[in-house]
């Protein structure tokens, strides 16, 4: 005979089995939302270093992007197509972390007598107020270089590699983007190895090493690539 107890038994642990497989779930959403991300960046990172090739070739790059897909696409065709894909996997990155975010409070809650057994990094504490401050700096970016085009010196904003100029020759403007660049390399770090972590590619301790040290070069790579050109144009290496 089944009792009550037991049939509570029974929805309890199906309750856990959906949370579980739950959370699975979203830890793949954002492990692969974020490997496209990383994707991005590192040829966001390749444009960004078209500026050490003076203004023709930067201006050259951009315009390059616009004509993508043509002509079976529309000016700007595949670069929208872009946008929107990558809108799409920010809006998932994004809400799957903040529910896990949730979860993870409320498991803390839950065992806070507990003693934690080994102690997370800095890079891991801080995944998700360094996924906002990077959420904020991404709209401030846009609408600095795509959106409205602001040019900080107040000067033109039709020509690219010009904004480029204006905006890093102002040393609060640099600042702001390098503190950024920090935050995306800390982020990136531990999320490019949570990532393969997720996806079960440190399932040996030759993976796991093989995992740290591309979490790092991604990190390095990339933070360290786009804080490129904003310092050279600070030193005036870099210039109209």
């Amino acid at each position: 005979m089944v009792t009550l107890s037991g049939l509570l038994g029974m929805h309890n642990s199906l309750s856990r089995r959906r949370a579980w497989s739950s959370t699975i779930a979203l830890k793949l959403v954002m492990a692969v939302s974020g490997l496209l991300f990383i994707a991005f960046v590192l040829g966001h990172v390749y444009g960004n270093l078209k500026a050490f090739s003076g203004h023709d070739a930067y201006n050259a790059y951009a315009e390059h992007l616009r004509t993508l897909g043509e002509p079976f696409l529309p000016r700007s065709g595949l670069l929208w197509i872009m946008r929107v894909g990558l809108i799409a996997a920010l809006v998932a990155h994004v809400s799957s972390a903040l529910v896990l975010a949730r979860r993870a409070r409320r498991a803390r809650g839950r065992y806070a007598a507990r003693p934690q057994r080994r102690a997370s990094s800095f890079a891991s504490r801080t995944m998700l107020t360094g996924g906002l401050t990077l959420f904020l700096f991404l709209g401030w970016h846009l609408v600095n270089f795509t959106i409205g085009k602001v040019n900080v010196r107040g000067g033109p904003t039709n020509d690219p590699f010009n904004l480029v100029v204006d905006t890093f020759s102002v040393w609060w403007s640099t600042a702001i983007y390098l503190a950024a660049m920090l935050v995306l390399g800390m982020h990136l770090w531990h999320g490019t190895w949570s990532s393969l972590q997720t996806l079960g590619w440190t399932l040996t301790a030759q993976r796991r090493q093989a995992a740290k040290a591309a979490a790092m070069a991604v990190a390095v790579l990339v933070a360290g690539g786009f804080s490129l050109s904003p310092i050279a144009i600070q030193l005036g290496l870099i210039g109209p």
